[in-house]
C-alpha cells in the first residue's frame, strides 16, 4: 500500500522532485511541499481542477455517511449550493471563523440564513478554531448524527477544514499529527483519514476550487497576508452623499451614489475615499444593481453591505467574481 503525506494526503514518491508528493527518502512522513509550507512559508502551486474533486464528492455521496460541510463565515457564496447538490445524505453544517465576525452578530440568524442552500442539514453550528469555540458541542453533534465510524469533512478551498481538524486532534486525541494549513488554496491534495477514537474517523478532503476567488489571482505573499483577516473585523461605515469613490490598494475600486455602505474586509487593508473619479484601466468594470440591505460579495476579499437600493460600479482584477445576496448582518 502506498504511503501518503501526513500533511496533505499526497502519495509519497522519491523519483520526481518537481512532482506532487516528492520526498528525498520514503522514510519521511511529510512531503517536501508541506515541509516548505510549514517551516519556510514557501508555497508550491499545484494545478488542480474541480473535475478531480467532483469525483471525490460522487464517491462520498455513494457511502451515505455523515458529511460535515465546512463554510468560511466570511465567504458564504453561490458555489456552496453547487457542492451540496452532490449529496443526498445527512449534512452537518459548520460555519467557521466566528472570531472574525463582530461579537454583536446574532449567530442563529446567520445559521438560519444557510437554509437557502440545502434541505439536507440535520443540524448547524458556528465555531472558531482559533478560539476553540463550541468544539465540545460540535463533537457531540457528530456523535449524534454519524451513520458509521467514517465521517467526511467537505468544503471550498480555505474554508478552515484542516485547521478545524487540527483542533480536533489537539482536543480529543494524544496524536502529534498535524495537517498542513496555509492561506493559499489546494493545500490538502487527497483524502486524509484522522482517527479521533475507536468509533470515529474524520476524513479530510481537498477543498473545492472557488473560481473567481481573489486568492487565486494573488501572487504577492505579503498582499495575501493583508487580505486574509486574522482578528475580529471592524466594520467601516460611510454615508455617501452624491457620487463618491472608494479604493483598496490597487485592486479594488467602487463608485457609489447616495447610500450608506459598510465594508467587511481585513483590518490590515486601508480604504481610501475620493470625490473625483480615478482611472482604473488595469481593472475590469462591473455594473451591479443592489437592493436595500444587500451585500456585495467579493470572494476572498470580503463583502460590502448597502443599506439602500441603487446601481454601483465596481472595478476588480480580471478573473475575480462579484455578486449580491440578501444581507445576513
Amino acid at each position: 500500500m502506498s504511503k501518503t503525506c501526513i500533511g496533505c494526503g499526497a502519495i509519497l514518491q522519491d523519483k520526481e522532485i518537481n512532482e506532487v508528493g516528492y520526498v528525498s527518502s520514503l522514510e519521511k512522513d511529510l512531503c517536501e511541499r508541506c515541509f516548505q509550507i510549514r517551516h519556510y512559508n514557501k508555497y508550491q502551486v499545484v494545478e488542480k481542477t474541480n473535475q478531480e474533486y467532483e469525483e471525490i464528492l460522487k464517491n462520498i455521496a455513494k457511502t451515505k455517511d455523515l458529511v460535515i460541510f465546512v463554510v468560511d463565515v466570511l465567504h458564504i457564496n453561490q458555489k456552496i449550493k453547487e457542492v451540496l447538490d452532490f449529496f443526498n445524505q445527512d449534512i452537518l453544517l459548520v460555519l467557521t471563523k466566528r472570531d472574525l465576525l463582530p461579537k454583536v452578530i446574532y449567530e442563529q440568524r446567520l445559521l438560519d440564513y444557510m437554509d437557502v442552500f440545502s434541505n439536507h442539514f440535520v443540524d448547524k453550528i458556528m465555531i472558531s478554531s482559533q478560539k476553540n469555540y463550541q468544539f465540545d458541542e460540535l463533537y457531540e453533534k457528530i456523535k449524534k448524527y454519524q451513520k458509521s465510524p467514517r465521517v467526511y469533512v467537505v468544503g471550498l478551498t480555505n474554508a478552515g477544514k484542516s485547521t478545524m481538524l487540527n483542533q480536533f486532534l489537539k482536543d480529543y486525541t494524544k496524536s502529534d499529527k498535524v495537517i498542513t494549513t496555509s492561506m493559499l488554496p489546494s493545500t490538502t491534495l487527497n483524502m486524509i483519514e484522522i482517527p479521533i477514537d475507536e468509533s470515529l474517523t474524520l476524513i479530510d478532503t481537498p477543498g473545492i476550487l472557488d473560481e473567481g476567488n481573489f486568492i487565486h489571482i494573488i501572487e504577492d505573499g505579503k498582499l495575501l497576508k493583508k487580505i486574509t483577516p486574522k482578528k475580529e473585523i471592524r466594520p467601516i461605515s460611510y454615508q455617501v452623499k452624491g457620487t463618491q469613490y472608494f479604493k483598496i490598494e490597487d485592486f479594488f475600486y467602487l463608485e457609489a451614489k447616495d447610500n450608506q455602505i459598510i465594508f467587511y474586509v481585513s483590518n490590515a487593508l486601508s480604504i481610501e475615499r475620493y470625490y473625483q473619479k480615478k482611472e482604473m484601466e488595469h481593472l475590469v468594470c462591473h455594473h451591479i444593481s443592489v437592493k436595500g440591505k444587500e451585500d456585495l460579495v467579493i470572494p476572498g476579499l470580503g463583502f460590502i453591505k448597502f443599506m439602500k437600493p441603487g446601481t454601483i460600479v465596481i472595478y476588480l482584477p480580471e478573473g475575480v467574481n462579484c455578486y449580491t445576496r440578501k444581507s445576513f448582518i
